[in-house]
């Protein structure tokens, strides 16, 4: 089976979150599983491109990665080289799976996929969420309606990654011929020797009795820093040993976060420690005590995974895609976005350890249990082969 997964940016451009870790595991896994897996994207990481040659067939855990550069207009993640890619290569491939919406991944995706008779999947990755959609930009909404309707109009299905991106999308009233509702991959790389337990509090001089509250995340709006910061001020007046540990690449909202700092007088409980990868991001989680993720709409929650994977108890909103399994496994606390609540629940995780660890515990084994690379793997093939075959 070959597959053709086209994406606007690729590992390893960190600054884009959860996204880039999950497609590219979902990738490695289906590559094991024995599928041949390309991935056509471009090399823009933010203002910068990425340090990878172009236009060349690039090896990346076991799946051929194209890297294109970027042209105008670079704001659509637009190639001009991916775009003749497609053009001659989309022929090649079984299916084509297009993780992207609003960009030129999805347009031009879906645009080769019916002139080369191809199914094709979409992955909005939570982008045709409420909330998301609910900011009001007269652009992306005539978009929309002109344009990506009928990008998703033509897919074969829309691959959700829990049951309420799957309820706000038919909410949102988009076209859908079939759905699929399957969970990132979550998995870790082992911490090296050179990041053993303790390494993340010494490298930012955190002392041992400092109880670290840690969100790991893009700094955007739609993270809830404006339900985070005042409930730690109610957190800090409790508990003085607290620090909030903010750590992501900057989507331009890192100015207001330090406003709410100022204005609430957390500047010396509140530490950026900037964008994790890799072995960083595995040695801050196991060195904090409890993860917070307050969250507007998330449309699953990769960091949130990743700590209960090394068994920290979470504290997440409703709006976060996977707290239904949260709550089932009892891996954490599930709150509504207001002050009052998140701070009771970061305050009764760090009164009541045995809680927050049993609460840990739950979560390893819901993360062992629902997302491991094997079970998702296949189950991703049995549904491509299930649309390929109808397209036959």
């Amino acid at each position: 089976m070959k597959i053709l997964h086209i994406v606007p940016s690729y590992i390893p451009a960190h600054r884009y979150g959860g996204p880039i870790e999950s497609v590219h595991s979902l990738n490695v896994g289906l590559a094991k599983a024995g599928a041949e897996v390309t991935v056509y994207t471009t090399n823009i990481d933010g203002p910068n491109d990425l340090n990878a040659p172009t236009g060349v067939p690039v090896m990346v855990d076991g799946v051929k990665v194209f890297y294109f550069k970027s042209s105008f207009p670079r704001a659509w993640f637009y190639s001009r080289d991916l775009h003749k890619a497609l053009a001659k290569n989309s022929g090649q491939f079984d299916l084509i799976h297009i993780t992207s919406v609003f960009l030129s991944a999805s347009t031009l995706g879906a645009y080769y996929a019916k002139k080369f008779k191809k199914p094709y999947i979409i992955s909005p990755r939570g982008n045709l969420m409420l909330s998301p959609l609910g900011k009001k930009n007269f652009k992306k909404s005539i978009y929309n309606w002109l344009i990506e309707k009928r990008n998703l109009r033509g897919a074969a299905a829309i691959h959700f990654t829990v049951p309420t991106e799957e309820e706000e999308y038919i909410k949102g009233k988009f076209p859908m011929k079939k759905s699929i509702v399957l969970p990132n991959i979550v998995k870790l790389e082992k911490i090296a020797e050179n990041f053993p337990s303790g390494y993340f509090r010494k490298k930012f001089n955190i002392s041992d009795d400092k109880k670290i509250v840690i969100y790991l995340g893009r700094l955007s709006w739609i993270k809830g820093f404006d339900t985070l910061v005042p409930a730690f001020k109610t957190v800090v007046k409790k508990h003085p040993e607290a620090i909030l540990v903010i750590a992501g690449g900057d989507d331009g909202f890192k100015k207001t976060i330090n406003e709410l700092i100022g204005r609430y007088q957390l500047d010396k409980s509140v530490l950026f420690a900037g964008m994790l990868a890799g072995g960083e991001k595995i040695a801050a989680l196991q060195d904090s005590n409890i993860f917070v993720m307050p969250s507007y709409s998330e449309s699953f929650g990769m960091s949130v995974v990743e700590a209960m994977s090394v068994g920290k108890p979470v504290v997440v909103t409703k709006g976060v895609g996977i707290s239904s399994y949260i709550v089932s496994a009892k891996a954490g606390i599930v709150v509504e976005k207001n002050e009052a609540e998140l701070s009771e629940a970061i305050i009764s995780l760090l009164e009541n350890a045995g809680m927050g660890k049993k609460m840990g515990e739950n979560g390893k084994i819901l993360v062992e249990g629902e997302f491991s690379e094997d079970k998702i793997s296949k189950k991703f093939l049995e549904e491509y082969q299930s649309i390929i075959n109808e397209k036959k």
